[in-house]
């Protein structure tokens, strides 16, 4: 027979045998939950992040493997900082700073090594999401300034798509009267 491959995004150490794992899993009639346990124990420690997991199986055999990938630097560098997201305006507001020790860790959880090349990587992602390195802690003031613009954008959509009422013009409104008015009635005078 051969070896089929299944590669899915899994939330760390939540995966289920719900779609798309089970579906997938299913018709290479192996034992799903066992597969599923497994690939809850290889991606604990990346709890909250999407990873990227390949599971190959021996439809000969029902034997398989599981692979666990590295989530991507933005989801590492958000965890490390436990933010939500990152700032909308990279460059001109911080939402964290990055250690040059975090950075090392982060590079040697993605790529194995915490070699220059690699904290360089971590350091460009950092900068584009608005965190930066080496700098300190984000003040109080730096804190407000990125909640306001944050508040500013999201009055700014509202207001984009809240319907403007305009007056209707008043030769539209007279047929609309008129047309009204031979709808009813008219009662005869006796």
């Amino acid at each position: 027979m051969g070896k089929e491959t299944i590669e899915l995004l899994v939330e760390g150490g939540k995966a289920t045998a719900a779609p798309p794992l089970g579906p997938s899993l299913a018709p290479l009639k192996v034992n799903v939950g066992h597969i599923v346990a497994e690939i809850n124990k290889k991606t604990a420690e990346m709890a909250g992040m999407k990873v990227p997991v390949k599971v190959t199986v021996d439809t000969a055999t029902k034997e398989f493997d599981i692979s666990v990938g590295t989530p991507p630097v933005s989801a590492l560098i958000k965890k490390e900082l436990k933010l939500e997201k990152g700032s909308s305006e990279a460059g001109k507001a911080r939402v964290g700073d990055l250690s040059d020790k975090q950075v090392k860790r982060i590079a040697k959880i993605k790529f194995g090594s915490d070699d220059k090349r690699f904290t360089e990587m971590i350091k460009g992602t950092a900068r584009s999401m608005g965190v930066s390195v080496g700098i300190g802690q984000v003040t109080a003031e730096e804190k407000a300034k990125e909640k306001a613009h944050k508040q500013e954008l999201k009055d700014g959509d509202k207001t984009k798509e809240a319907p403007k009422e305009e007056a209707a013009p008043k030769e539209e409104a007279a047929p609309k009267e008129a047309a009204a008015a031979k709808e009813k009635p008219k009662e005869k005078k006796k």
